[in-house]
């Protein structure tokens, strides 16, 4: 029995998939393309749902038929156990590639495939010699073929960005795994932000979060017709990693406004005196408000401190209060919010980065 004339496209992100499927459908024109999207190696799982998002655009702007793999995370963390510190291409790699191979063959003989291939073929990071080892070993176990075209060659990888830029394709900064993750950040000596989940799920600039908003904003624009412009700018951002405010010894429910940073990350003091709705502390530039007052800047009303921490304004209104108390864009002081000002001695534990990041923007055209 002879298979169908259909090539299974086990698709890792849009940008590889982007050119390599227009690529497949000039040079084998007589074939259904359907695209396999089985990635449970990306980490965070907002990740994995911003690049799946994506590749839903592509297929759709190409005509190809999508297929979403399952998502088990915990399976494929299993598989690679013991090979968290290879590098980029070493084992785990093999191990990844294997898995993600032998599940894309089964659906491609699920859907009697004549053949399969995969979209990290085109991708630079990755080792072609590795990649076709694994396809040809499961081709065989699956009787099956394994299309492996070099697409990368004759100014392929130059072609592939080009088109990704053209299209408006997420590019994400990082292969997928939290364990490549980990290794690349050290090496950047960047803050690993990408596993940032701030218990208010106020999203933070730059975010992963953050991203999926832009993106499918972008859908909606494009379902639309309205045209629009990414736009990439840097600034310096904001993370708050722990913070814990005493007063007599016991834990003082607080709100640590955005961009405060305190320097050594530990003070001790009371506070000294007021200006009007400002208190200000003994030690480290540090300010504390109450709750009325923040809920006059913003407009809300909110009735505990607490309430605030698990249901806070965006961070750009939080940024405008910020500046409503201090007129000083540069100003990195430490602002508390809290029910009411302690009196006595306070012990304060913030840890916090600010540090250069670039983020994207929308930005909608005017015809």
């Amino acid at each position: 029995m002879s298979k169908n004339d259909t090539i299974l496209v086990h698709i890792c992100c849009s940008v590889d998939s982007h050119y390599f499927l227009q690529k497949l459908q000039k040079e084998y024109p007589e074939f259904k393309l359907v695209g396999f999207f089985y990635d449970p190696n990306i980490h965070p799982y907002s990740e994995y749902y911003l690049r799946l998002l994506d590749v839903k655009r592509s297929c759709k702007k190409l005509n190809v038929d999508l297929i979403e793999g399952e998502y088990d995370y915990d399976a494929w963390i299993d598989s690679v156990r013991g090979l968290e510190n290879e590098p980029e291409k070493g084992a785990r790699c093999s191990v990844c590639f294997d898995r993600r191979f032998e599940v894309s063959a089964k659906k491609a003989e699920e859907i009697d495939a004549k053949y399969f291939t995969s979209t990290l073929l085109t991708s630079p990071k990755k080792s072609l010699k590795q990649l076709k080892k694994s396809g040809d070993e499961l081709a065989k176990k699956y009787n099956i073929e394994f299309l492996a075209p070099d697409f990368r060659q004759k100014n392929g990888t130059q072609e592939q960005n080009i088109i990704a830029k053209e299209a408006k394709l997420y590019r994400q900064n990082y292969c997928g795994c939290i364990y490549g993750l980990t290794i690349q950040r050290n090496q950047q000596d960047k803050l690993l932000d990408e596993l940032f989940s701030p218990i208010s799920n106020q999203i933070q600039p730059a975010s992963i979060e953050d991203r999926i908003t832009l993106y499918e904003k972008r859908e909606e624009l494009e379902e639309s017709n309205i045209d629009y412009k990414i736009i990439k700018r840097r600034f310096l951002n904001w993370r708050l990693l722990y913070a814990i405010i005493k007063h007599k010894k016991e834990p003082l429910i607080s709100h640590i406004l955005p961009y405060s940073k305190l320097k050594s990350g530990f003070s001790r003091g009371k506070i000294e005196y007021n200006i009007d709705d400002i208190y200000y502390f003994s030690r480290d530039e540090i300010k504390f408000i109450t709750l009325n007052y923040y809920n006059k800047l913003s407009n809300r009303n909110y009735k505990n401190t607490l309430e605030l921490i698990y249901n806070p304004p965006t961070f750009k209104e939080e940024l405008n209060i910020r500046n409503a108390i201090i007129k000083e864009a540069y100003d990195l002081s430490t602002i508390i919010v809290v029910d009411e000002i302690p009196q006595g001695k306070v012990e304060l534990k913030i840890d916090s980065k600010v540090y250069e990041d670039v983020k994207e923007e929308l930005i909608i055209l005017h015809r």
